[in-house]
């Protein structure tokens, strides 16, 4: 017998007619749990006095998984829809909610919800409340609330959807294929959106104290470590252009990235938390966010600070970002002006001796082998001066064209006003990295490995609630923040809820 085929009959076997004439506070537990055992059992059996070959142990293993599976989603429904009394008349009259205006009252019926979990989809019965003034608000369901249900779906199942999500290579298809292949549970476009955008939402309140809070704990193991270096705590940011939809068409605008990296006494990164917002003007919610994060981890910082160094390349939000707000933060508590080092990254700066090169020799080997040795003497002490004066002396020599002149001024000009964020030598020296490859690293792993797969455009709200999933996934802080967030969770209080039923389960003997 096919694997499909097996399947539609065990779950015929198990789930029985669809119509249960039975009310579900009336159905024991082994009822409901010893057809699927009766399954397991006789498939083990089976396999036991039949002759093995390599396809019957892959069925096998595949039939007792999904019945594994059988197995929870029989249990759940039963067990949350064991959770209410059996009768209204044990559940208060109103009742009333901490974030709506005004009491609710109780229907005097349980009515259905198709709620879908790790299992697959079961049927929850439940008691609703109507508001009391009858203001037009929808009937809530306490019961659902208590366990977490969004959008009709259980904080377990939304967690994993959403997961799947912010998984790099992701897309719509590809996480309707694996929820309904591993849990059992069809869904449409727009249910999964409605399920992600809810998870993010929730993920994104929490986002900010559990990366403070990952900052910390990174700061710890770097000031615990051995080596000549004090811990580093490394704040950069960059750009990326993606496609974004609109009305008309598409267009291409620059969203930005934020990290702010530890590094242990070493010089060798212990961790990083992520930043990341769709494009908008002057990055102002980037600036806010990394300040917001910098001063809450300073202000708990218990220890000597550690060294602070901001590691981009020149564009004009970054440097913005170091003139306006780094080089006048203060200590939050101490309200001491704070030394900040600032690195210009080597891989841009190294990008105009590619430039002078081609402009002195053009596309010859000379231009190969001046830049070979220019970007070695660049990290030497005093380097950035020495390539500056082989350049200037090169340029007098040769006779460059009006084109080439141009450019090659452009890029010796870009290196001599930034002499001093190029002290690459002296950087190496007390750990400090002189290159942002952290952040450039981060545009790709945030960005090109989820939101420019082939044909995707994104409109800023829709991408925005996939980069507060990612961030937070790379940021190593997935499981923390979804925690935190249940636990924020408005629920309704019911006192027969946090009331143990007095008689005993409704188990067979």
């Amino acid at each position: 017998m096919s694997y499909s085929m097996y399947l539609c009959l065990a779950m015929a076997t198990v789930r029985g007619p669809a119509s249960n004439p039975q009310k579900p506070e009336d159905v024991k537990l082994d009822d409901v749990l010893e057809p699927v055992l009766a399954q397991l059992r006789k498939l083990f059996q089976d396999f036991a006095t039949e002759p093995v070959s390599v396809q019957s142990a892959f069925e096998l293993e595949r039939q007792v998984q999904t019945l594994l599976r059988e197995l929870g989603r029989v249990g759940v429904e039963w067990t949350f829809n064991h959770v209410e009394p059996s009768h209204g008349d044990d559940l208060p009259q109103h009742v009333e909610v901490e974030f709506e205006v005004g009491a609710y009252t109780r229907i005097k019926r349980k009515t259905p919800q198709v709620v879908a979990t790790l299992f697959g989809k079961i049927q929850l019965w439940r008691y609703g409340y109507r508001p009391t003034q009858k203001t037009g608000d929808a009937t809530i369901f306490p019961l659902a609330q208590q366990l977490g249900i969004v959008a009709g779906a259980t904080a377990a199942l939304a967690e994993r959807a959403a997961y799947y999500q912010a998984e790099a290579g992701a897309t719509q298809r590809r996480t309707l294929q694996r929820l309904n292949q591993d849990h059992g549970v069809n869904w449409g476009v727009k249910k999964l959106r409605e399920v992600t955008e809810q998870v993010a939402a929730s993920l994104n309140e929490v986002r900010h104290e559990v990366q403070v809070e990952k900052l910390l704990q990174l700061l710890e193991t770097a000031w615990s470590s051995k080596g000549k270096h004090r811990p580093v705590l490394s704040v950069g940011r960059d750009g990326i252009t993606i496609v974004e939809s609109i009305r008309k068409g598409t267009i291409c605008e620059v969203a930005s990235t934020g990290t702010i990296a530890v590094l242990d006494r070493r010089g060798q990164r212990v961790g990083t938390v992520y930043v990341a917002y769709m494009p908008e003007s002057k990055q102002g919610r980037m600036s806010e966010e990394l300040t917001r994060l910098l001063n809450a981890v300073l202000e708990r910082w218990e220890h000597p600070l550690p060294r602070l160094c901001y590691v981009t390349d020149a564009g004009d939000n970054e440097t913005g970002y170091y003139e306006t707000v780094l080089r006048r933060m203060k200590h939050p508590r101490t309200s001491e002006r704070l030394e900040w080092v600032r690195v210009l990254d080597y891989y841009h700066a190294s990008q105009r001796l590619w430039t002078m090169a081609e402009a002195l020799f053009g596309s010859s080997s000379s231009a190969k082998g001046w830049v070979k040795r220019m970007k070695k003497l660049l990290v030497k002490p005093n380097g950035i001066r020495r390539v500056l004066n082989s350049a200037a002396v090169l340029r007098s020599r040769c006779g460059l064209t009006s084109k080439a002149r141009k450019e090659f001024d452009t890029a010796y000009n870009y290196l001599r006003e930034r002499t001093r964020l190029m002290r690459y030598a002296a950087y190496k020296r007390v750990g400090i990295p002189r290159g942002s490859g952290v952040t450039e690293a981060a545009c790709k792993t945030i960005y090109t490995q989820r939101l420019k797969l082939s044909g995707m455009r994104w409109k800023k709200a829709g991408g925005q609630v996939i980069l507060n999933l990612r961030v937070v996934l790379l940021s190593g802080v997935w499981d923390e923040a979804y925690r935190l967030a249940m636990k924020n969770i408005k629920d309704v209080y019911v006192p027969a809820y946090d009331t143990p039923a007095q008689k005993e389960p409704n188990i067979a003997a």
